[in-house]
């Protein structure tokens, strides 16, 4: 039986492999490394089309109010719906809280401005698939130069010659999902009217077009540095693409940066695991537990037979680590 998205999503903490990849099914065959990238036209448009316009407007509409609403906005959508109702509880259900709140946080992660949910869930975990294979390609493991990168994976696609197939049948079931997929790009307009409504168009500028920017080019840039460079804890046995630590960017993503630690424990709540490493969104979770809002919150102490996996490294290195000595 095909169970519903939010029932998929709502599972508890001990009842399966929290470490699993959820919306991608063993497909026999399935090559991660053979595939042709491809210009990417919708997202082009959209991710170069607000930055251009941020480039061009910043000058002519630019006050200190709009400035903090439009970083204030950033953070809150980082927060609320990319790092908490997009990564931590859509893709990897580490959670569970109300249907409501749910489908508040879901949508706060369309508003952030990357794309549609179940776009987001597919590029996800095609990524997470591909990185755990022996050996994946350049596009997405982060190999290629930074500029040539950044091309890629902000205007680019990538089409495999034999990918995996995916289960999202679970989500499409669900009507408001359906309807966030088809209208990501429209959730913006009402944000717009009340940011002109309340500061004009400077509030405009920073709140939609330089506040989607941020958050689209920082999503990129932090994910190509955790794939390249920094410190590492442990090392996952059979990973082609090991990640590392972005410690300067743990506050900006929400804790996000902490990356290593997610590769070690992908289904955990908690992604700053070490002393020091700002987790904002594991904090916001906490704080809806205590209001009775959030349950079933999945910790590396839940994942069973998960350090059977690791190779702890001690001290954590700074260095990339070499692909010819990554674990095979």
């Amino acid at each position: 039986m095909i169970r519903s998205e939010g029932e998929q999503a709502g599972e508890g903490a001990q009842s399966r492999d929290r470490c699993e990849v959820n919306w991608i099914v063993d497909t026999p065959g399935a090559d991660s490394s053979k595939g042709e990238v491809q210009w990417d036209p919708v997202h082009s448009a959209w991710n170069g089309g607000m930055l251009l316009a941020s480039l061009a407007l910043i000058p002519f509409f630019t006050t200190p109010a709009a400035v903090v609403v439009g970083l204030g906005l950033t953070g809150a959508m980082v927060l609320l719906g990319h790092s908490v109702g997009f990564h931590r509880l859509l893709i990897h259900g580490s959670f569970e809280t109300t249907p409501f709140l749910r489908r508040f946080l879901i949508w706060c992660g369309a508003v952030a401005g990357m794309s549609g949910p179940i776009w987001i869930v597919k590029t996800h975990d095609l990524r997470d698939w591909a990185q755990r294979q022996d050996d994946c390609h350049d596009y997405l493991a982060h190999r290629r130069p930074m500029l040539q990168d950044a091309w890629w994976q902000l205007h680019c696609t990538l089409n495999l010659d034999n990918p995996p197939r995916y289960n999202v049948a679970r989500l499409e079931e669900s009507r408001f999902i359906r309807w966030l997929e088809r209208t990501w790009m429209l959730q913006q307009l009402p944000i717009a009217a009340l940011l002109y409504w309340l500061g004009g168009w400077p509030f405009v500028v920073w709140g939609v077009f330089v506040r989607v920017t941020l958050t689209v080019h920082g999503h990129w840039f932090v994910g190509h540095l955790a794939h390249r460079r920094g410190p590492q804890s442990w090392e996952v046995r059979g990973a082609g693409v090991q990640a590392h630590d972005v410690p300067w960017a743990g506050v900006p993503t929400m804790g996000e940066a902490w990356h290593n630690n997610h590769h070690a424990y992908p289904g955990s709540a908690r992604i700053g695991l070490k002393p020091g490493q700002s987790d904002w969104g594991y904090r916001f979770i906490q704080v809806l537990e205590k209001l009775g809002l959030a349950w079933n919150i999945c910790l590396p102490e839940h994942m069973a037979g998960r350090a059977a996996k690791l190779v702890e490294v001690d001290p954590p290195v700074k260095a990339p680590v070499p692909q010819s000595a990554q674990p095979r």
